[in-house]
């Protein structure tokens, strides 16, 4: 049966996925990639962080909550390696891949480079799924990356011997669809296909070659051949995440239009999407995009689209107003039945992030769960504006 997001907000409300990692543990990843102390060690950090963020979470009263990815090196990069350094690399991988992006601040994140195969995953998200998940009385949702990410690990202009791209990508959908299978077999009551590169394949840029080679079709099949693994039931509980990148408060691509991006993204047969929209200029518009291009039957599944309303790169506190103005601004355009709200990204997808404009990560940490507590206030606000019912006890 699928989990009723909405049953405690009437619109139904999900965070994206990570949260920022306090200053003790980004300080334990700098220790571990220097030898000073032993995974072991790595891993007590991380579970209090997790263990933390599960606490705080449930404080703000979501429905649905996360671990803020504690465990992960990143959104991107936790099932090939232990640390953004590359410390623990998985099998068949080395250092020194392709640009992952280059962000509107000048720095970059790089992706390890395949060297040959088979392609497996070394960590399942349902790997660390499982040593948070005793920590919730709520129900849990869990992020995973998308095919079209980790595709970027094969060379652009080259085969590798005895390994073709055709072997590669089938390899990879396999393993992308373990990973969202082994991650409700955990108890995840949702899962959310993490799809940053969407928006950043159609923008050229001359320091990153994989961009402006017209991949987003390619990336577009790729998630589609991973979706249709799964049934219409199946789905309604798979979704999928899009915005311009956030990391160091900074973003990759926020340049590009969402008219360039929609008509594509609503192809992808998933039951919901997590769509950033606070940080847009022009908001109102790309609620008609939504509206125009959302479908209400994406092969057995309706599509739900939960608008972003926070901005995780700002540290101004979004009021439940706010949130709840916004929501009411979208139903103008979007069917009720199939609006939902979210936070414009992760609050942190890459677990050494200074925050620079917050000031520090725990500073920051501080603010998401404040900015999560009016998402879900404004929430229940909108839904009873809009006449959806909010249960008494909610």
């Amino acid at each position: 049966m699928a989990y009723d997001l909405r049953s405690e907000t009437g619109i139904p409300t999900q965070p994206v996925g990570s949260l920022p990692r306090p200053a003790k543990l980004q300080a334990a990843y700098a220790d571990y990639d220097a030898g000073r102390i032993s995974k072991q060690q790595l891993e007590a950090e991380q579970e209090a962080a997790a263990k933390d963020s599960v606490s705080r979470f449930e404080a703000t009263g979501s429905p649905i909550i996360a671990d803020g990815e504690q465990w992960w090196s990143s959104f991107a990069t936790y099932p090939v390696t232990d640390t953004l350094a590359g410390t623990g690399l998985a099998d068949h991988l080395a250092a020194g891949g392709q640009y992952f992006a280059i962000f509107s601040d000048g720095h970059y994140r790089q992706l390890p480079k395949l060297v040959g195969g088979p392609f497996r995953y070394k960590t399942y998200a349902a790997d660390t799924l499982a040593r948070s998940i005793g920590f919730a009385t709520k129900p849990m949702k869990q992020a995973v990356i998308a095919p079209s990410m980790l595709a970027l690990l094969y060379p652009l202009d080259e085969e590798l011997p005895g390994y073709s791209r055709e072997d590669f990508e089938g390899d990879l959908v396999s393993e992308c669809e373990k990973d969202i299978r082994g991650a409700f077999d955990a108890g995840a009551a949702c899962v959310s296909i993490d799809f940053t590169e969407g928006r950043l394949a159609l923008r050229e840029d001359s320091r990153n070659p994989w961009t402006g080679r017209g991949m987003l079709p390619h990336f577009i099949d790729l998630i589609n051949r991973v979706l249709d693994r799964f049934s219409p039931d199946e789905r309604i509980n798979i979704g999928v995440h899009t915005c311009p990148g956030g990391d160091r408060d900074a973003v990759h691509s926020a340049d590009v239009p969402y008219a360039a991006l929609l008509p594509s993204l609503f192809q992808l047969n998933a039951g919901f999407f997590l769509m950033q929209n606070k940080s847009e200029r022009d908001r109102e518009s790309v609620y008609k995009l939504v509206g125009e291009h959302s479908r209400e039957d994406a092969n057995g599944v309706a599509q739900v689209v939960h608008i972003g309303v926070i901005n995780p790169q700002n540290p101004r506190a979004e009021t439940p107003q706010e949130v709840c103005d916004e929501l009411l601004t979208a139903a103008k355009y979007i069917p009720k039945e199939r609006l939902g709200s979210t936070d414009d990204c992760g609050f942190s997808p890459f677990s050494i992030d200074e925050k620079p404009l917050h000031g520090s990560p725990d500073f920051a940490r501080d603010v998401a769960f404040e900015k999560i507590t009016s998402r879900v206030q404004g929430t229940k606000m909108a839904a009873e504006r809009l006449g959806i019912h909010v249960p008494a006890a909610a």
